[in-house]
């Protein structure tokens, strides 16, 4: 199914962290409904493109669209999830993985009633609880439920945050190096997780340097350096020549391959 909104729609967008540039004059649509893969060398704006997104980096200039509307009109509605390459978690803090799903939860449970979220959980709005079963139970990680989040591996921990992110139901996946220090099951797991999330309509947008497997499982990839060097599907943008002007990262010789997804 084809959307005409697209789900990010950048015009001339730039962004800077303490007066230094990490992203200059991006214009693109990444589509609904799709996979797209962020691959750019360190330091070229890849995170800082999906912090625009959340809200934790103003543009400087230029504008940012989701879904049509405002980032933080998306944000306030829950259509965006967002999962951090290193979450700012307290991983020794005595909090059980259910309940570290359970915190996605909590931007939806604002909707509901205030009598229903004074009540104890076990007999509060059932959505949350069902939420946070299946969220779990895509990544293979129901069984863990009860235990302490510092007692899991890390690839186990990656899981956990992608349950988090699932678990609010957005319509935009926002991830940043899932893939990033896991064991080969878990991610083998997290892809097999994403293509599910994909194929029910979600839109995925990976920051990655797993260009193996966003060759495998992206509908689109976006190379990325500070400016956009190229935007197609796998065989159009991870290919020796490609690869080589993302390494050099000089615009104006990007504008002959790239092109804009709708």
């Amino acid at each position: 199914m084809t959307h005409p909104v697209p789900a990010l729609q950048a015009h001339r967008l730039c962004a800077a962290y303490h007066q230094q540039p990490v992203l200059e004059d991006i214009t693109l649509a990444l589509p609904q409904g799709q996979w797209t893969a962020i691959v750019g060398p360190n330091g070229a704006g890849k995170s800082s493109l999906l912090n625009l997104v959340i809200g934790s980096l103003v543009p400087l200039r230029g504008e940012l669209r989701i879904l049509g509307g405002s980032p933080a009109a998306q944000r306030r509605a829950g259509n965006i999830a967002y999962m951090a390459q290193q979450e700012n978690m307290e991983w020794d803090f005595p909090i059980s993985v259910h309940d570290t799903v359970l915190t996605g939860r909590y931007g939806l449970m604002r909707h509901d009633p205030l009598w229903q979220r004074l009540l104890p959980r076990h007999w509060a709005n059932p959505d949350h609880r069902q939420a946070v079963e299946a969220a779990l139970d895509a990544v293979d990680m129901a069984d863990y439920a009860a235990r302490p989040i510092g007692e899991l591996s890390g690839g186990q921990k990656k899981r956990v945050m992608l349950a988090r992110a699932l678990a609010q139901q957005a319509r935009i996946l926002l991830l940043d190096e899932p893939l990033a220090g896991v064991d080969p099951p878990s991610e083998k797991l997290i892809l097999a997780t994403l293509e599910r999330e994909r194929s029910a309509g979600r839109t995925i947008i990976m920051v990655t340097h797993d260009m193996p497997s966003a060759r495998v499982h992206a509908d689109n990839v976006l190379l990325i350096n500070r400016t956009l060097v190229g935007l197609g599907t796998p065989d159009e943008m991870l290919n020796d020549t490609m690869l080589a002007r993302l390494a050099v990262g000089t615009p104006d010789a990007m504008r002959g391959g790239a092109r804009v997804a709708a």
